[in-house]
């Protein structure tokens, strides 16, 4: 496995409770890295050698601003491009957009802001506002990342110049539960790769505030307090990954196929069949279907429970 990046999830924790969110993030989700653990992620992604880009994203990860701040600095010095997700809800004006995003000047080469149908009303959209304002004084490259659904265009349409990048929803996590039932759906039977991840060759990982490695939300090849990050890379082998291999052979049909589950006959998407198939799974495979949190248990986690990384 040849990583390029490495997406941070700061925390589990968020303002909002989208419905479109494939991580559960909601204001009820605890736990969080610390300075220190961040730092020990970037120098073990830097032993690796391919690394170029490191993510900070959640949850919201500027509800966690030391962390995120520290972490930026760090990965900037050791030479990472540094991404930042965020809904801007610490955006209230101009002023305050500058104060936060300051310290990050020429440290962070993509900061993107979510904004979409799924999480929409005014405020967010004066929110987005000043945080672009203050992106383009700060010279801090910005853009806005979209989750397309039948009113997105519209109002998508009402951000003017912001520059969108629209993506269409991935029904997993709690968009499996809350928008997979109105959905268009397809034949289970059609469902039969994965398009959405490179399970076999991976060029990213997310690792949680919890130690967990994903090659898909959800989908744990590893606990970083157990393995450095290069032991897991090296030693990921997804044709005997009891829940990657299926996948590989023959996408969430596959899956169902192989353990016997049972499946309904039509499905949103790809997606969605897979994560039902995982749900369903959790209990065979407890350590790679993994944290509770992925699965849309609303947990409670201490801020110093969690890892410590070799």
């Amino acid at each position: 496995m040849k990583l390029t990046a490495v997406h941070l999830l700061v925390t589990f924790r968020c303002t909002r409770e989208c419905d479109h969110c494939f991580v559960w993030g909601s204001p009820c989700q605890r736990g969080a890295m610390t300075v220190e653990r961040v730092r020990q992620v970037l120098e073990q992604a830097k032993e690796l050698g391919s690394v170029e880009w490191v993510y900070f994203e959640g949850g919201e990860p500027f509800q966690y601003y030391a962390v995120l701040l520290s972490g930026a600095r760090a990965a900037a010095r050791m030479g990472f491009k540094v991404g930042v997700v965020s809904n801007a809800y610490w955006a209230t004006d101009v002023a305050d957009a500058m104060e936060y995003l300051g310290p990050l000047a020429g440290l962070v080469d993509d900061f993107t802001v979510s904004a979409d149908w799924y999480h929409w009303d005014p405020e967010l959209r004066r929110h987005i506002e000043h945080a672009f304002a203050a992106s383009e004084q700060l010279g801090i490259p910005f853009r806005v990342s979209c989750v397309m659904d039948p009113d997105c265009l519209e109002r998508a349409g009402e951000l003017g110049r912001l520059p969108i990048e629209e993506a269409p929803v991935m029904y997993r996590g709690r968009a499996a539960v809350k928008l997979a039932p109105g959905a268009k759906n397809r034949p289970w039977s059609t469902l039969s790769c994965c398009g959405n991840e490179d399970l076999r060759e991976p060029s990213r990982v997310h690792v949680d505030p919890v130690g967990n490695v994903h090659v898909c939300q959800g989908i744990s090849i590893g606990r970083l307090d157990q393995e450095t990050l290069r032991e897991i890379c090296d030693s990921y082998d997804p044709d005997s990954n009891p829940v990657v291999s299926p996948l590989l052979e023959g996408g969430p049909v596959e899956l169902a196929l192989r353990y016997g589950l049972n499946h309904e006959s039509t499905y949103a998407d790809n997606c969605h069949a897979c994560y039902e198939a995982r749900a369903a799974l959790r209990g065979m495979f407890p350590e790679i279907l993994t944290p509770d949190q992925m699965y849309g248990v609303c947990k409670e986690l201490d801020p110093l429970e969690g890892f410590s990384p070799h």
